[in-house]
């Protein structure tokens, strides 16, 4: 019921980018002014998770219920897109949707983790999976073609309303964790404690790649499909896209199962060499035969998200089990802050230098970021993560 729940619930994230080349007319938009349609909503999502985290929110309000009213306030954010008066109102209107989606994936990997013990990983991944379902959705709706931009918006604020519904009926599971009292000092822990901070790290290094590719790889895919003369570009590009993006649920599943059996760090760190490796390759298939680009892009779609769940179960197991979701919701604010440098330099990149490099700035997010977790391997807390398994 939650991975359903966050298969609607996060649709609203990437409706605008879905629909950009349709916006990009309608406003006569520069790329750089393309990109804040999407940063608004990543530095709404940080907002919203800062305070959430310091006031202790994931914490203290019952998981379901703070994710149903989150899930109406994106809805509606999100629907008010489609009569916006002009770009600026849009980019406001998103930035409040990034608010309040920071009340819906946080809780609901607490609640989840709730239920296990033992394959949590799997668990989380599972879940990490359905928001990469969910976040790869408005590309499929936009790609059967002949849909206005404004019925896509509302479409993603429609799911986003029954994920929420949903997710109100999901109650804790037999295990959860102790009831927190307001204490915003413990939204410091991820810098303070020596474990948490390279947990931390590694989870940054995999955000500096993460939505930047999740964002332009739409835009990239179009462009190399008209210069390598196909038809049916923006059809291909976005229906390539959802592929793509949505490939990713099943590294999802695949990074659950290593970091349970195989470790946690190792896993995170053999998923971010894949992912960077791709992010570095991946220009040089541009105007390509769209098969190998399609190919390249699905083993990045795979391997770029297949270690997210598992910083989040790392936090889960070494952080206070009071305050568990401000921890992950700390987590996820300063990663996602990240992600809207990126974000914007991917197309200014472009611009300057062609699509064969853009990407190649994503890749020493994830290098460093194995690096972070390999040296967690190393240190004793590591005994705690994933039944011993490091």
């Amino acid at each position: 019921m939650l991975a359903v729940a966050l298969v609607l619930g996060m649709t609203t994230w990437f409706s605008a980018s879905a629909v950009l080349p349709a916006l990009r007319l309608l406003w006569s938009l520069s790329s750089g002014e393309s990109a804040w349609l999407t940063i608004a909503v990543q530095i709404g999502f940080v907002a919203g998770s800062l305070v959430s985290a310091g006031t202790n929110l994931a914490d203290i309000v019952p998981a379901r219920r703070l994710m149903l009213v989150s899930a109406l306030g994106a809805a509606a954010a999100n629907a008010l897109v489609a009569t916006a008066p002009d770009f600026l109102v849009a980019v406001a209107l998103r930035g409040i949707t990034g608010a309040f989606v920071a009340g819906i994936y946080p809780p609901a990997l607490k609640l989840l983790a709730t239920y296990f013990r033992k394959g949590r990983g799997v668990a989380l991944g599972l879940l990490v999976g359905a928001l990469t379902v969910g976040s790869a959705m408005p590309h499929l709706v936009n790609g059967l073609g002949g849909i206005d931009w404004r019925v896509v918006v509302l479409a993603t604020s429609a799911m986003t309303v029954v994920g929420g519904v949903v997710a109100a009926f999901v109650a804790d599971g037999p295990y959860p964790f102790p009831r927190a009292r307001f204490a915003p000092r413990f939204a410091l822990r991820l810098f303070t404690e020596p474990a948490l901070r390279l947990a931390g790290f590694g989870y940054f290094g995999h955000m500096w790649e993460l939505y930047a590719m999740w964002t332009w790889f739409a835009a990239f895919l179009f462009d190399s499909l008209v210069a390598s003369g196909t038809g049916d570009a923006r059809m291909i590009a976005s229906l390539g896209t959802f592929a793509v993006i949505g490939a990713g649920a099943v590294g999802c599943y695949a990074g659950g199962v290593l970091g349970d059996r195989w470790g946690r760090t190792r896993t995170t760190a053999l998923a971010m060499a894949v992912s960077g490796t791709c992010a570095a390759l991946i220009g040089s298939t541009f105007g390509g035969a769209p098969a190998l680009v399609l190919a390249v892009g699905i083993v990045w779609g795979i391997a770029v998200i297949a270690d997210s769940a598992q910083f989040s179960a790392i936090v889960t197991e070494l952080s206070d089990q009071a305050y568990v979701g401000t921890a992950v919701t700390t987590q996820l604010a300063v990663g996602f802050s990240l992600t809207v440098a990126t974000i914007w330099l991917v197309p200014l990149v472009r611009d300057a230098v062609g699509w064969r490099w853009a990407f190649l700035l994503l890749a020493p997010g994830p290098a460093l970021g194995a690096i972070a977790m390999l040296r967690l391997r190393a240190r004793p807390e590591a005994a705690r993560i994933a039944g011993g398994l490091g």
